[in-house]
């Protein structure tokens, strides 16, 4: 039985447990699924990117009671679980000490229960937590402790970023301040904790609830005024154990693993080696119409390409779409001087600079484009903020490298309630229709719950057909679109679940349709869409469990094919599988990067097994990549943002 069959097979089961009302698949990581009694594993993303196991689910290897060399028997391994069983099981740490690490679990409370993950524990006192803090384990409804589950004892609360003000306050939003994540009694809750000298963070079902430093003045002053003031030691070791506390209730821990960090708290890239393959400037000599680097009153301006592709009509030309409204044209040349502008619709498209996800998004031309000039694009309107606009364009009839800005015919019109996880990505699959990629809306956590909703358009990828129109609309649905019969849905769905797909592709040789979605505080991924597919969002992120809303999932959950944490990355950016002649090493690999560290890799997947074969890194700049691009010929090609214009690279054989 492959390890597709298995991994389905044990999603259904949960699936059924969920019924009974013991466990929901949703709460479980695909990843950690197993078909021997619910065995923690690892995923392919997780082995290359260095996670260990410190609980197998088969024995206690490994732990001890505290300041003992052995383990009670009030401790016990029980279905892949590792549970206190009696009263007096006493606190347990791992055998091995830990400096820098990243650790990762699963904990299930009793009713009004309390215990704690406690880290760098020395047994130099007899109580652990006197040494090592805390971070609080409890039922937050009927706990007895003020301390909520995933609090830093009286240290660290959650605290909202940022960057979620940002977006709230844009639109006169407002959500919760402190977030609580956890779960009820009796359910699966996931915590993560990072202790580094770069930065320690507390998560709790994948949401972020707090940073900090160990040693630093806030710690010193936040110790001070807390019990642990009157403890020497406590947070002073640079290493000990991890413990397990038992605080005399019922409680059970699984999938425990760890990754030790570098001395300066970095990781390895997750990769099986690196291919001979390097970015290089295409075109070294381009300029571009219209475009000098700075404004009418000296101010700089940059160049923000996202697309580039081509119209597949033999003429080898190349099309760039710039985010601030412009596309242009050239010859796919080498030593092409200028790229002349095909389309201006700057009037019409919200300015970047203002909002840095919003802008021209997306460019995709007609399949019969050589015979009707069609080209279609998505945008975010200035003329109706927060508003993603689908049109249709024509080419001049009197001139091949211009189009009419005139022409524009409005397909589809579909408001945003954030600036943020627009998405914007549109292509045409190999059955004729245009596919067009949505993020859930924006915000954090998924305020309004898009992820999940097929009643929204958000979170989701849509497919219509383009060559007729139905019902009033410049569109129509295609009759096998998945959810064309179901009640409550929008009929042109055609999977979803996703957080914010930067960016769709279609693999030009098998048609298989690549989105790489954009993760909040920990995991970016690759998926390959089924029809009718969930990819989870926002019960879950990646293979992880996230947040702590009721699961509506009326579909089973579809895992990525790859996944990484933001340890390496923080934002994905997708690429395309190379079909290209001049790289045969990088034939069938999927290229993609991370626009936050500047790394490109290139993922070898079996279809066929839905196994990953290899991911392999490629020399990059180290600048951030905003998307990929693909010429008529296959040949692949990276976009960064720069003043002078010279941001686009060709993927070459490295010298």
């Amino acid at each position: 039985m492959t390890a597709v069959i298995v991994r389905d097979l044990c999603r259904f089961v949960l699936l059924v447990f969920s019924i009974a009302g013991w466990l929901s698949c949703w709460t479980l990581p695909t990843a950690l699924c197993s078909a021997q009694d619910d065995l923690p594993q690892l995923t392919a993303g997780e082995v290359r990117g260095g996670w260990k196991l410190l609980f197998d689910g088969r024995s206690t290897a490994g732990w001890r009671n505290y300041r003992s060399d052995k383990l009670s028997d009030g401790w016990q391994v029980r279905n892949g679980t590792l549970e206190k069983v009696r009263a007096g099981a006493g606190d347990i740490v791992t055998a091995e000490q830990y400096q820098n690490f990243e650790l990762s679990l699963e904990y299930k409370i009793s009713k009004g229960g309390n215990s704690g993950i406690m880290f760098r524990v020395t047994e130099d006192d007899p109580r652990p937590w006197a040494s090592g803090p805390e971070v609080q384990v409890q039922d937050n409804v009927d706990g007895r402790d003020p301390q909520k589950a995933g609090w830093l004892y009286q240290l660290y609360q959650p605290q909202k970023p940022e960057w979620a003000v940002k977006f709230e306050n844009q639109v006169g939003f407002k959500g919760i301040d402190m977030d609580d994540a956890t779960r009820p009694a009796g359910e699966w809750n996931h915590v993560y904790l990072r202790v580094s000298p770069k930065q320690c963070e507390v998560a709790v079902n994948g949401v972020s609830y707090y940073y900090f430093n160990i040693g630093s003045d806030d710690w010193n002053k936040r110790v001070a005024a807390s019990k642990f003031a009157k403890f020497p030691q406590f947070g002073k070791a640079a290493k000990g154990h991890i413990c397990l506390q038992d605080h005399g209730d019922p409680v059970s821990y699984r999938n425990i693993r760890i990754r030790v960090l570098s001395e300066d708290g970095t990781v390895a890239d997750p990769v099986d080696g690196q291919l001979n393959v390097a970015g290089a400037p295409a075109f070294p000599d381009l300029t571009w119409e219209g475009f000098e680097g700075v404004d009418d009153e000296g101010r700089i301006q940059t160049m923000r390409p996202l697309e580039l592709t081509h119209a597949g009509d033999g003429s080898q030309r190349i099309f760039v779409a710039s985010q601030i409204g412009t596309i242009f044209v050239m010859p796919g040349t080498e030593t092409v001087a200028e790229a002349k502008i095909f389309l201006d619709i700057r009037d019409r498209v919200q300015d970047f600079r203002a909002d840095a996800e919003e802008g021209l998004l997306g460019l995709a031309f007609h399949p019969q484009y050589r015979s009707n000039g069609y080209f279609y694009v998505c945008y975010s309107s200035s003329k109706q903020p927060r508003t993603s606009v689908i049109s249709r364009f024509s080419v001049s009839s009197a001139d091949p490298n211009k189009a009419d800005p005139a022409s524009e015919t409005v397909i589809m019109k579909i408001p945003q309630p954030f600036s943020n996880h627009n998405g914007g990505s549109i292509a045409f699959g190999h059955d004729g229709y245009l596919y067009i990629a949505l993020g859930d809306g924006g915000g954090r956590n998924d305020p309004l719950g898009h992820g999940q909703n097929l009643a929204t358009l958000m979170g989701s990828l849509l497919r219509i057909d383009v060559d007729h129109q139905q019902s009033g609309k410049n569109y129509a649905v295609p009759a096998d679109n998945p959810f064309l019969n179901r009640e409550g849905a929008q009929p042109e769905i055609y999977a979803y679940g996703f957080r914010n797909i930067w960016r769709l592709t279609v693999d030009r040789q098998t048609g298989d349709l690549w989105a790489a979605d954009v993760g909040q505080d920990f995991w970016e991924e690759v998926n390959l869409v089924q029809k009718g597919g969930n990819y989870g969002w926002s019960v879950r992120e990646a293979s992880y469990p996230f947040n702590n809303k009721p699961s509506t999932a009326a579909d089973p959950l579809i895992p990525p094919v790859w996944e990484y944490d933001h340890q390496l990355g923080k934002s994905i950016t997708g690429g395309f599988v190379y079909r290209g002649a001049k790289l045969p090493e990088l034939q069938g690999h999927y290229v993609y990067a991370d626009f936050i560290s500047g790394r490109i890799w290139a993922l070898q997947y079996d279809v066929t097994t839905g196994q990953v074969v290899s991911n392999k890194s490629i020399a990059s700049t180290g600048f951030p990549v905003l998307a990929f691009g693909q010429d008529e010929s296959g040949e692949l090609y990276y976009m960064l943002e720069t003043v002078n214009g010279q941001g686009i690279y060709r993927l070459v054989a490295a010298k």
